[in-house]
């Protein structure tokens, strides 16, 4: 149990010792929606659980009213037992949707009571910060910050923590987010950090034990977790889509040039290979950490799919899913040398979405340390993909 547990267990317990039989649970627990993540109704501002010690009945005066008491108490005692994560989220980009996965598997899936800090800089009318009432409904409490300005983030953590887990998924703030949760030694602290650090090979996929470019603004980042003296573990993703993305570039440069039979230049033979990963299976990642925190603390993990695709697949993909024939649609494929492009202007839009050689993290590591598995397949989730790209009227109109 961690020390948010503790704390909130230790007030739970001494209310009942003074009150004799009956155990008021305080405004902690009153976070959640109408069901508690343990299939107990929550309980609201107070909850009396049984009668007073005058009355006789220790747990009540029926015994319909003493069951349901004691379910409302241990869903009470097993909500504080779970502990509390804190969640600090960037205002968008590449991971801007982690956060609204991650909270919501935190909250539902591992019982946490879920605090999320974002930075104010988002865009709160695009997704998935549009779809932050999902993240209330579920018990999870936002708040909103200017991390690029002194003070912001002290001033938001007013009255958070301790917290037994810190996710954090920016790199405004990072090193006083650190500091900050440092004097609460949470179980874990897992930092968000970039699979783009690592230096290409020529076959394969990329290992967490592969060259880096030292210079990398994350992989300082990682080091001063550690040098924080957190029990920190860091993941590396690669290209994520939805849903919720903030960043849907990496799948819509396919379809925009497929729907209007447009040519689609693709790096070298196409055979460069790279991961998509859906941000649900991303997210459920880092939360993974929960319940394995000695196996993941000092550890590095590859975020991203088991599965490596080449750019010609993802071509195929995604004209299959758009209704094309991926035949005659390999016809508008252009190839070519990577070399020969460099230094010249391109139209906005029109470069290449990946790395242009074989650029694929492996994950083999986060399954067998943190027995996480993906449940997303890319060739599936394009159906739903390609409905809401046209929903949105994306095929319509110039690239």
């Amino acid at each position: 149990m961690g020390r948010s547990g503790q704390h909130a267990v230790t007030a739970a317990l001494t209310a009942a010792a003074v009150a004799g039989a009956v155990l008021v649970a305080s405004t902690a627990f009153a976070t959640p929606p109408l069901t508690s993540g343990f299939g107990a109704p929550s309980l609201g501002a107070t909850a009396t659980l049984g009668t007073s010690a005058t009355s006789g009945a220790a747990w009540g005066s029926s015994a319909t009213e003493a069951a349901g008491s004691r379910t409302a108490m241990l869903a009470v005692l097993a909500m504080a037992a779970a502990g509390a994560a804190l969640i600090v989220q960037n205002k968008g980009g590449g991971h801007g949707e982690l956060g609204y996965h991650l909270a919501l598997k935190l909250a539902k899936d591992k019982g946490l009571k879920v605090t999320m800090i974002n930075d104010s800089a988002a865009k709160k009318t695009k997704p998935p910060f549009d779809s932050y009432a999902d993240l209330e409904a579920a018990g999870v409490e936002v708040k909103w910050a200017a991390l690029a300005e002194e003070g912001a983030l002290a001033s938001a953590m007013e009255g958070v923590g301790p917290c037994d887990y810190v996710f954090d998924n920016q790199n405004v703030c990072t090193k006083d987010v650190q500091k900050a949760v440092a004097a609460w030694s949470p179980k874990a602290y897992a930092y968000v950090s970039s699979g783009g650090m690592y230096k290409p090979v020529k076959a394969g996929p990329l290992l967490e034990t592969g060259d880096v470019k030292e210079d990398n603004e994350q992989l300082s980042l990682e080091k001063s977790a550690a040098d924080a003296g957190l029990a920190w573990s860091a993941f590396r993703p690669q290209y994520i889509y939805g849903p919720k993305t903030n960043k849907p570039e990496y799948l819509d440069w396919f379809l925009d040039r497929i729907t209007r039979g447009a040519p689609i230049l693709v790096p070298g033979d196409g055979s460069g290979f790279t991961t998509l990963t859906n941000a649900e299976d991303a997210a459920s990642m880092l939360a993974s950490v929960v319940g394995k925190e000695a196996e993941a603390k000092g550890q590095v993990f590859n975020c991203a799919s088991d599965v490596l695709v080449s750019h010609i697949e993802v071509v195929d993909l995604c004209a299959k899913a758009a209704g094309k024939d991926a035949a005659e649609v390999r016809k508008t494929v252009v190839y070519y040398d990577p070399a020969a492009l460099k230094g010249k202007e391109l139209p906005k839009g029109g470069k290449f979405p990946f790395r242009e050689t074989s650029f694929g993290v492996s994950a083999d590591k986060a399954k067998s340390v943190l027995g996480w598995t993906p449940t997303h397949k890319l060739e599936e989730d394009m159906v739903w993909y390609v409905a809401e790209y046209k929903r949105l009227g994306k095929d319509q109109g110039d690239i």
